[in-house]
């Protein structure tokens, strides 16, 4: 009976290892393909300011036609990452961290700038950042910056352009 049931257990372990390998591994490896197809378009620590999206421009899956994209796909290897951004006055924007294994590490929005500037520093544990300033700290080096507008209709995209511009992203020399 023992010898019968040897080979299910086998299978069993496998199976369940197999599982867990893959809830573990897939984070990653989506967003090693997010990562890739944003550099396609984007120098790495640096915003790329995109235009409306339209059906045959697509980045993403279904990304809303409503919202205007920055991205800045990142790599902290090289240091530091310092993010800047102004809010777009009477419009919902937001700026958002996805680390290497899609989680959002940080995210801040028009009401939380409450009308100022915004200016943090995105590091690892360990690098120096420069005294005083508001500091996230990551697990992984590379990931995607996310800058999203709200707009009420599509024509409002050349007036909103030259303010969500302003957001930068830089590698920081400490």
């Amino acid at each position: 009976m023992i010898r019968r049931l040897a080979p299910l257990v086998v299978v069993a372990g496998v199976a369940i290892a197999s599982y867990y390998a893959t809830l573990a591994a897939a984070p990653f490896g989506l967003m090693r393909l997010a990562e890739a197809k944003i550099a396609r378009n984007a120098p790495i620590n640096r915003f790329t300011h995109l235009p409306p999206v339209r059906a045959e421009r697509q980045f993403v899956v279904r990304p809303s036609p409503d919202l205007l994209y920055s991205t800045c796909p990142y790599d902290l290897t090289a240091g530091p990452l310092e993010i800047t951004a102004v809010p777009v006055p009477g419009r919902y924007s937001s700026i958002s961290v996805f680390d290497a294994r899609t989680d959002n590490a940080f995210v801040r929005n028009d009401e939380q700038m409450a009308g100022r500037p915004m200016r943090v520093v995105l590091a690892l544990e360990g690098q120096r950042v420069p005294a005083g300033t508001e500091t996230i700290r990551v697990r992984y080096a590379t990931g995607v910056v996310l800058q999203r507008v709200l707009l009420a209709d599509p024509s409002e995209a050349a007036k909103v352009d030259p303010i969500r511009s302003k957001a930068q992203c830089r590698t920081l020399t400490v």
